[in-house]
């Protein structure tokens, strides 16, 4: 059985693709192009479900703003 996760997918200052998994507290990798990136982050999630409980987490994501201060 499969289950979606949010990520958030963001560029570092030294151009590496970085994802966050939304609701896995840790769960993060990085990668220079979005192909590798999407593979390594389904490996990290694998490994962090592998070793710690199932978290709840919510299934409706409601987005991410940018807002200009």
């Amino acid at each position: 059985m499969t289950k979606k996760y949010t990520i958030i997918v963001e560029k570092d200052e030294d151009g590496w693709l970085v994802s966050e998994v939304v609701g896995l507290s840790g769960c993060h990798t990085q990668a220079k192009d979005m192909n590798e990136l999407l593979e390594r982050t389904k490996e990290a999630i694998q490994a962090y479900l592998e070793t710690n409980e199932q978290p709840e987490i919510s299934e409706e994501f409601v987005g991410v703003q940018q807002i200009e201060v």
